[in-house]
């Protein structure tokens, strides 16, 4: 099977309200997919149809081939999920907990669990409640992977975690992510954490998807452009070239996934006084902000 999921046509309101209109997407086996976007966009939403926990209101969603709303339970068990917030029985300690969880799945691998928990500075009879949220989101991370599930989707990993925990938990992941040849959907507030992590993404905003393609050609052709203008209140609209354009005083910047002199001449066709124009490198935040706006 080439696309572990299928996103076709996907669309689904809340009542009035429009979350997705033909929304489409595919994530290939063995990659690590990030689904993109500001609040308010639809993630969770879209994680939540992916799950069967919502039925959309047009349009299909397949997992390993299946329609997600109405997946086997020989499905289900491949599919391995960690909610926001990373819920769990915080009265139990790191051994009950995986006794507890152990019988649910057939495929079981405990030893994943407790070379992650090694890691933990805590004893194994110190119960949940009394670890920090940065441990409890690596027992989470240990009952997911033990569950040897063939997708993984992780919905916004990263609450309440500092940047230490965030970093490991992401590299373990990664590794045993291409290790073990699974496929991992993640969606994330944390941008630029994902940079170097991702394979693919799709990127959406509040009027649908902005940008589907692989990440490093994203960081690669996507470019910001500084120029100073004697007009401080002057406004450049956004078109096919000038994908977005922000001034503060007379500073202005563009993006675009044109080279330099195709937005100049878009510049000057427009009528945009400009001077000291020049390239200036991004990382995957930048882009991300630069794509979608700051606001």
């Amino acid at each position: 099977m080439e696309y572990v999921v299928e996103v076709n046509n996907l669309t689904h309101y809340y009542g009035k309200k429009k979350v997705h209109e033909n929304l489409n997407f595919k994530i290939k086996k063995g990659s690590i997919f990030g689904l993109l976007g500001k609040n308010g966009t639809g993630k969770t939403t879209t994680i939540n149809i992916l799950n069967g926990f919502l039925k959309p209101k047009a349009g299909q969603c397949l997992i390993l081939g299946e329609d997600s709303y109405k997946l086997s339970p020989e499905t289900k068990a491949r599919v391995g999920f960690l909610i926001e917030g990373h819920i769990q029985y915080s009265f139990m300690n790191i051994k009950q907990i995986e006794k507890f969880y152990a019988p649910f799945y057939p495929r079981w691998k405990k030893d994943i669990y407790y070379e992650l928990m090694s890691k933990l500075k805590v004893t194994e009879n110190q119960k949940l409640s009394k670890m920090s949220c940065g441990q409890r989101s690596q027992v989470a991370l240990g009952l997911l992977l033990a569950q040897d599930p063939d997708l993984l989707i992780l919905d916004d990993y990263s609450m309440g975690l500092d940047a230490g925990y965030r970093k490991l938990f992401l590299e373990y992941l990664k590794e045993y992510g291409k290790t073990e040849d699974k496929t991992i959907f993640i969606t994330s507030h944390i941008i630029q954490d994902l940079d170097g992590f991702l394979d693919d993404c799709v990127i959406l905003d509040y009027g649908g998807v902005v940008l589907e393609m692989p990440i490093q050609e994203f960081k690669q052709n996507f470019k910001k452009y500084r120029f100073v203008t004697d007009d401080e209140n002057l406004v450049v609209e956004k078109d096919e070239i000038i994908k977005n354009f922000e001034i503060i005083k007379n500073k202005a910047t563009v993006y675009s996934f044109e080279d330099a002199e195709t937005v100049k001449k878009q510049l000057e066709k427009n009528n945009v006084p400009f001077k000291d124009f020049k390239y200036e490198e991004m990382d995957l935040e930048d882009a991300f902000i630069g794509l979608t706006g700051k606001y």
